[in-house]
């Protein structure tokens, strides 16, 4: 049985019950094994602005990242010590405020300097070290107090620190994401923890939106890294705030084994478990960087069903996500629902229109055949909640697909105006 059929078979915590795994304090530290840290070096005006994430053992390691041609000088580094490493990983460090992007020769050499600085403050290979950068592009790194930063983090590294690491890794997001769970395989608990940003530049195309992700689970690396693509293809691949990618998108996930548990192995229920708790955790910070999109007031769900394939289920909701006049019409809680089957119509998908039906928060707006059901007030109610759910059914098939996205305000166009100053 291959990963993908080991998954799919298995209905993903997207259509489950948000009960399903017990949520727990501690973030990318609750599993065991880990320690973060984060402090202000003076990349940034006021806030912390450089974090440190450390597992105690060497971790498997799987990551994804943008799929912009115009990529920052860490993301290059970050594939090259992937590329030399064995496949694994004990310690990542990010800055915030500046995002190492277009930054030349200069910008490479800074990079790896982050690198050295860390694996030397560490007393680790730097194949052992991954860095990564957010914040404005086109600006060289101040490599003395990144450096110094750098320098301080090991002294303060702490299972409790998962906080002060989600805050420094923070741009224009407005509070911090991080999430963590515990479950049970073979009776031995498992924990999964993680943070995230982002807010702005958000349409994730990986294989300035950062995930960082730990588990005290064991699961060889190229299992790790195939389950890894695909959860992230069905979680964070499927948010938009702005329909922009970013040059420093990355997630990645840690994996040291300290919980003790048996392998977890390709095809069996433990496998598909922990697949599940994983999609529910990157479900979560996905929720959490939309939610809080620049500007944004509401959070949107986008969910096709009725689609001949899955691809096709992926390619309406996203177009209808990434557009700015359905976008706008659910800021202003205009039930303008024609722009909505618009967007599914330039979406490429082949489709009859006639079938089609809409509903607004479980509210019928659209029948087949244009049979027009819309009641006015009721749907202005349910546009005055934060939650909104747009449901599209084609009716031409049983696949389906879900993206998330929120409105646009102008608030949003307010920061963006003003990001650099």
């Amino acid at each position: 049985m291959t990963i993908t059929d080991t998954i799919e078979s298995e209905p993903m915590l997207m259509n489950k019950t948000a009960n399903e795994f017990e949520e727990i304090v501690g973030g990318i530290t609750a599993p065991q094994g880990f320690r973060a840290s984060g402090v202000y070096c003076g990349i940034r005006k006021i806030k912390k602005d450089i974090a440190l994430i450390v597992s105690d053992v060497p971790a498997n390691v799987a990551a994804v990242f943008t799929q912009n041609k115009v990529v920052a000088a860490p993301v290059v580094v970050d594939k090259e010590l992937l590329k030399r490493g064995s496949g694994t990983c004990s310690a990542i460090v990010v800055n915030s405020g500046n995002a190492n992007a277009c930054t030349g020769e200069q910008g490479m050499k800074d990079a790896w300097a982050m690198v050295s600085a860390t694996a030397a403050a560490l007393q680790l290979p730097e194949e052992e070290v991954l860095i990564s950068s957010t914040g404005v592009i086109g600006q060289y790194l101040p490599m003395e107090n990144v450096v110094s930063g750098i320098a301080q983090l090991p002294a303060l590294l702490s299972t409790e620190g998962s906080n002060d690491a989600a805050v420094a890794i923070m741009t224009t997001d407005t509070y911090v994401k991080e999430v963590a769970v515990e479950f049970e395989i073979g009776g031995k608990p498992l924990r999964i923890g993680g943070i995230a940003k982002g807010s702005g530049m958000i349409a994730p195309n990986m294989a300035t939106m950062l995930a960082f992700l730990t588990t005290d689970a064991y699961m060889a690396q190229p299992l790790l890294q195939k389950t890894f693509g695909i959860l992230v293809d069905r979680t964070f691949n499927r948010i938009s705030v702005d329909g922009d990618t970013s040059t420093n998108d990355m997630a990645s996930l840690l994996a040291n084994g300290m919980s003790g548990a048996p392998a977890i192995k390709e095809g069996t229920q433990e496998y598909v478990r922990f697949a599940n708790a994983l999609e529910f955790v990157l479900v979560k910070l996905a929720k959490m960087i939309v939610r809080d999109g620049e500007g944004a007031t509401k959070l949107v769900e986008v969910i096709v069903n009725g689609a001949k394939t899955e691809a096709e289920a992926v390619r309406a909701a996203q177009s209808v996500a990434n557009s700015n006049l359905v976008k706008t019409a659910i800021h202003g809680e205009d039930a303008n629902w024609g722009r909505i089957i618009c967007a599914v119509g330039y979406s490429g998908i082949d489709f009859v229109p006639e079938n089609v039906q809409l509903s607004l928060n479980g509210l019928p707006i659209l029948e087949k055949n244009y049979g027009i059901v819309i009641d006015e007030v009721k749907v202005k109610e349910a546009f005055a909640n934060e939650n909104i759910t747009i449901t599209i059914n084609l009716n031409q098939g049983s696949e389906s697909a879900t993206f998330w996205t929120c409105d646009l305000s102008k608030e949003y166009v307010h920061i963006n105006a003003s990001y650099r100053s």
